[in-house]
């Protein structure tokens, strides 16, 4: 009797300190993954496709992540879904724990890089800021072939019904994971633009000149050009709006820039304003044949919502703001004022 008590009192004494090694295994386990990451400045994790944690462990340590992995692994061999790990790249913090970390490359939250286009910049500006992202998947032909090849080909690409697509891609700051293709972001800007566009034309003034979406989108492209202050859009598009009811030339100098291509070296001579270009409106009658930029939201506006006014003509001046006139007397004096500096 005496034998079987002590017997049961170590068997007691066996498990209450197996229980307690179990307990402090699992503590200090979950103890090592809230500790923050060996990190003295974030930095990039990219995780290919395949890997298996079993190597994701030893890319955190070769990376000094982590100094080793038993603990880690063994927190996971808990928490066995938590084994699943997805393909990316990850931005690793100073704030972040190993296990948020962990969560992060679970769920997938991959770090969203992002790129900028500008209101007001063309189609071959794009494709030169596309080309120079690090982090993009560059499947677009080089530059070498001439931007109106490319023009075509992003068309192709992109299955859209224009051959020339200037114009149809909105600007703004676009967020993306790493690898995503130069196709897949113009594929997204030509849906916001199309989104943009048909919410405008839905929501047009009465008795515009524009037959279809694509003419107000031309006519925003020209807005943008012309003044990079949103308030002056509208009172803009209204001297268009004008000289288009009035059988007037438009006579712009952007369409004229953007006719001239690489020819343009910063100055508009007359014989500039004499060629006869598709894009010359001072030479051609109406709009040009396509958008010459990507106009914003401020731009689609103001084409489609020309504010009521008599004005035919505007001129810079000089200082960011432009001056109206009804009149061609008038309009020349602040050419004279503005233009040529003279009292």
């Amino acid at each position: 009797m005496f034998k079987f008590l002590i017997n049961k009192k170590l068997w007691l004494i066996s498990i209450t300190f197996l229980v307690s090694m179990i307990l402090s295994f699992i503590l200090y386990s979950n103890y090592y993954v809230n500790q923050l990451v060996k990190l003295t400045e974030p930095q990039l994790l990219t995780i290919e496709q395949g890997t298996s944690f079993h190597h994701f462990t030893k890319q955190l340590v070769k990376q000094k992540v982590i100094k080793d992995r038993f603990w880690l692994r063994n927190y996971v061999r808990m928490n066995s879904s938590l084994a699943q790990i997805k393909a990316g790249t990850y931005l690793l913090e100073k704030s972040d724990t190993i296990k948020e970390f962990l969560l992060k490359v679970h769920h997938g939250k991959e770090h969203q890089f992002s790129i900028t286009f500008i209101e007001g910049s063309t189609l071959k500006e794009w494709l030169t800021i596309l080309r120079k992202h690090p982090r993009i998947n560059h499947t677009l032909t080089e530059m070498g072939t001439g931007y109106h090849a490319q023009y075509k080909e992003v068309s192709e690409k992109l299955e859209l019904a224009i051959e020339y697509p200037e114009g149809v891609f909105f600007p703004e700051t676009y967020a993306f994971v790493d690898q995503t293709t130069d196709v897949a972001l113009l594929q997204r800007a030509n849906k916001k633009m199309q989104q943009e566009l048909d919410h405008a034309w839905q929501n047009r003034s009465e008795n515009l000149p524009y037959d279809t979406a694509y003419q107000a989108l031309i006519m925003a492209s020209i807005i943008e050009k012309e003044s990079g202050l949103h308030t002056e859009h509208e009172l803009i598009s209204s001297v268009f709006v004008n000289r288009l009811y009035k059988g007037m030339r438009l006579q712009t100098d952007p369409t004229i820039i953007y006719g001239l291509g690489e020819r343009y070296k910063g100055d508009i001579k007359r014989k500039h304003k004499r060629e006869k270009t598709a894009y010359n409106t001072y030479r051609i009658n109406g709009l040009p044949p396509t958008p010459i930029a990507m106009p914003s939201k401020a731009a689609l506006h103001a084409a489609l919502n020309p504010v009521p006014s008599e004005y035919l003509y505007f001129v810079s001046n000089g200082a960011g703001k432009h001056i109206f006139s009804t009149n061609l007397v008038d309009h020349n004096k602040a050419v004279v004022k503005y233009q040529l500096n003279r009292p």
